[in-house]
């Protein structure tokens, strides 16, 4: 390990440091803002612990090196005490958030280990290294009192707004008419909407006893299968089962999709049931009676909605389990940094306005979906909507990928005035955009332009007038052999440690465009950028 910076570990003045300085490296090695927080709290937890028990204490932050030029960020507290038999709770905590943490005993000193994986380390060279020593050697230190002033008010204000967020997005998750509950990998239930429990009624653990009393006898071994498979190979499971609904059991189309952390581990799972017991009756009884053979044909449209409406149900249950967590965790990452990080001018100039922003977006996007829920796509539904107050929001969105990225994005025309739903539109180009953002190698060149294209000028669907609103990248690109696998739900061309995503942004996309009776096509191809065009009516 090369070391960068040493601190004594005495008074709380040092805890503050700590935190600071763990996190400002986690900054400079180019880690995400959540990545930072979880590790400079974890150190905090430990030099914590070491300050009001330990002797002769102090933490090391440095580099460390592994094999194929990847590198780490570690951090070593050294102690003349066994700080984790003196306090396990907070030795636990700490690897809760940090789960690369390790112990040893050399020499009659106590040292506990956390390590923190650097992605793209190829940029941490040794020069860079030795201008991080230079940079913590130059920098002021600050006043503990500093910290606190006026923390307490600030504190309670995020607290109602953060419960405020909480308490709709648990409204959001009890309206949708399927059953859905997240799971951790210890295999407990530790989020339930009001449905699950109203028919398969109180269960704290995913586990085979409860296996054997939600699912019908003959389905048991199957479900438990793809339980243990999907568990082992962190993948997304499909299936058909009956479920014991009261005192009957019903068909359901089951759905295991793993939820993954900020480092891309899987952190739990979320399980959806959605009802599709008067479907497969159907599809029993054109199997097994001939005489209703001939209506197959006029009930196949009928079967093919309702398909779709289930995969609807099954886009709309995971973002209301997984996309919508987004914005709670960007205002519990400003939380922790203000309540341990910045001094009060800093809170004022960065990220308590940031904050509100965050819950304000959180509050609107749960309550537009809440309606949206409730309600079909019907023509009186559509608003005139200003594409140019669209993409200036969904830019402002971005604010801090762009500024860290130092994206250029122009807009070549005024953008126009179409009739849609405007949280869909938001939606639809919050998608593109963040794509463009993040399938990049270099700083993002990102170009939208407009077209107005008359009916029956030489292009195709003759019947009606389109606006062309185009999105060019500089980005990876992709593989003309996959293009039209994109649009599919959870389809994902690149392994999570590369690219964070959820593989369902372009199948909403798709799902969007196709509710304004619009079209959307791509033109991509490896290192060459992407070009998505949208035609709405």
């Amino acid at each position: 390990m090369k070391e960068i910076i040493r601190i004594n570990l005495d008074n709380e003045m040092d805890l503050i440091l700590a935190h600071r300085r763990a996190i400002k490296l986690a900054e400079l090695c180019g880690l995400a803002l959540s990545a930072q927080t979880r590790f400079a709290t974890a150190v905090s937890e430990i030099a914590r612990c070491s300050i009001v028990n330990g002797i002769n204490s102090y933490l090391i932050l440095g580099i460390s090196y592994l094999s194929g030029g990847k590198k780490e960020i570690t951090a070593v507290i050294y102690d003349s005490i066994d700080l984790v038999q003196c306090n396990p709770e907070a030795y636990a905590y700490a690897s809760r958030l940090s789960r690369d943490i390790a112990t040893q005993f050399i020499d009659g000193v106590y040292e506990i280990i956390l390590n923190l994986r650097i992605p793209y380390s190829g940029i941490i060279s040794d020069s860079r290294i030795v201008s991080f020593k230079e940079y913590f050697k130059k920098e002021i230190s600050l006043s503990p009192y500093e910290e606190l002033r006026k923390k307490n008010i600030q504190l309670i204000e995020l607290s109602e707004k953060l419960s405020e967020s909480e308490a709709k997005y648990r409204q959001l998750t009890d309206t949708l008419p399927l059953i859905v509950f997240s799971v951790a990998s210890s295999g407990t239930v530790t989020l339930a909407n009001k449905r699950a429990g109203e028919l398969l009624g109180n269960f704290s653990h995913f586990s085979p006893v409860a296996i054997g009393n939600i699912f019908h006898a003959d389905d048991i071994k199957v479900v438990s299968k793809a339980w243990e498979t999907a568990k082992k190979r962190g993948s997304i499971y499909t299936g058909q089962a009956r479920v014991k609904v009261k005192d009957t059991y019903l068909w359901h189309l089951i759905s295991v999709v793993p939820d993954n952390d900020e480092q891309g581990d899987v952190s739990g799972w979320i399980i959806s049931m959605v009802d599709i017991h008067a479907q497969k009756l159907i599809e029993e009884t054109l199997k097994d009676n001939k005489a209703l053979r001939q209506a197959q044909e006029s009930l196949k449209s009928s079967n093919d909605e309702l398909s779709r409406k289930n995969r609807e149900l099954e886009q709309f249950a995971y973002i209301a389990s997984h996309d919508l967590q987004e914005p709670l965790r960007k205002i519990r990452n400003f939380t922790s940094l203000a309540e341990r990080t910045l001094t009060e001018e800093e809170k004022e100039k960065l990220y308590f306005n940031k904050i509100n922003a965050s819950a304000e977006r959180m509050s609107r996007l749960i309550t537009d979906v809440l309606n949206y829920s409730k309600l079909s796509v019907k023509e009186n539904e559509f608003l005139s909507v200003d594409l140019n107050a669209v993409m200036d929001e969904v830019i402002n969105d971005f604010e801090f990928q762009i500024e860290e990225k130092r994206a250029d994005i122009t807009i070549g025309q005024q953008l126009p005035v179409v009739k849609g739903i405007p949280v869909q539109l938001g939606q639809l180009f919050y998608n593109i955009i963040g794509n463009s953002l993040k399938f990049v190698e270099g700083i993002p060149v990102i170009k939208i332009s407009y077209e107005f294209l008359e009916k029956g000028k030489g292009w195709e669907p003759k019947d009606t007038d389109y606006h062309k609103i185009s999105v060019s990248d500089n980005g990876i690109g992709i593989d003309s052999r996959y293009i039209s696998k994109i649009f599919t739900i959870f389809k994902r061309l690149h392994p999570q440690n590369e690219y964070e995503g959820t593989g369902i942004g372009l199948a909403l996309c798709d799902k969007i465009v196709e509710n304004h009776g619009g079209i959307i096509e791509i033109n991509s191809a490896p290192n060459s950028g992407t070009t998505i065009d949208i035609f709405l009516p």
